[in-house]
């Protein structure tokens, strides 16, 4: 079936209806594929049962239990995460996710925008704008993240001279971009550092190749952004002014 041409006779681009419904702002789109499973979605008042059904957003009407449905008002908040939760929103292991965090929120559907896994703590955002969340996730066009690690040493300039300078891990060349010793003891000390790239579990990785392990991991900044006195566990949305800041 071709698209449909929009109003200035271009082809509008069509996905599939999961999807569509997911951008929206509506649901996760495995749980919208559900829906269309269900039989609870309709477009253009006809019922479909493929989440891949081709539709153009913004020129189809969708349903679901016969309600039409609109983008939503975009919706950034943080979310000041606990140690102990995953970053999803259904977990196969049955483990607890960070969405109990917001539950019974009267909040549309939102994605986590980046991840911070189980172990670590800190500053996650949740929005419900894709094209926004792509953005801040892309090392070309996002904002760096600063974290405070408690690591099992104290380290030598040589250590943190090695630990911007990278390692080989798995295959990759995984670094920070700056690194700095906030305070100490006899036997752990406190590392401040900043990332310009999210890759998988970097900074424990990272540390992994140095023989240092990791006893506490904090996210506390995102750009301008910073945690402040934000309580575990509890959430607030963001102004216009911190979004754009982003």
């Amino acid at each position: 079936m071709p698209p449909k041409p929009d109003r200035n006779g271009a082809r509008a681009s069509r996905h599939g209806v999961a999807r569509v419904i997911s951008k929206l702002g509506m649901a996760s789109r495995s749980l919208a594929a559900k829906w269309v499973h269900e039989g609870r979605v309709r477009v253009n008042g006809r019922s479909v049962r493929d989440p891949d059904f081709p539709v153009s957003q913004g020129q189809d009407r969708i349903s679901v239990d016969e309600r039409d449905i609109a983008a939503a008002a975009r919706v950034v908040l943080m979310l000041n995460k606990p140690r102990g939760l995953v970053t999803t929103c259904e977990d196969e292991q049955g483990r607890a996710t960070v969405y109990q965090c917001l539950a019974n929120a009267p909040l549309p559907w939102l994605a986590a925008v980046g991840r911070l896994d189980k172990a670590s703590e800190g500053l996650l955002l949740f929005t419900n704008d894709s094209t926004w969340a792509a953005r801040i996730t892309n090392p070309a066009t996002g904002p760096d993240k600063t974290y405070h690690v408690q690591i099992d040493r104290v380290p030598d300039e040589a250590l943190l001279t090695k630990l911007v300078s990278g390692a080989p891990v798995d295959g990759d060349w995984l670094r920070f971009k700056s690194v700095r010793c906030m305070r100490s003891g006899h036997k752990n000390a406190w590392l401040e550092v900043i990332l310009d790239e999210g890759r998988n579990r970097q900074i424990r990785r990272v540390l992994e190749a140095y023989d240092v392990s990791v006893l506490r991991l904090v996210r506390v900044a995102i750009g301008s952004l910073t945690l402040g006195e934000l309580q575990k566990g509890h959430w607030r949305l963001l102004s216009q002014l911190e979004i754009g800041s982003l």
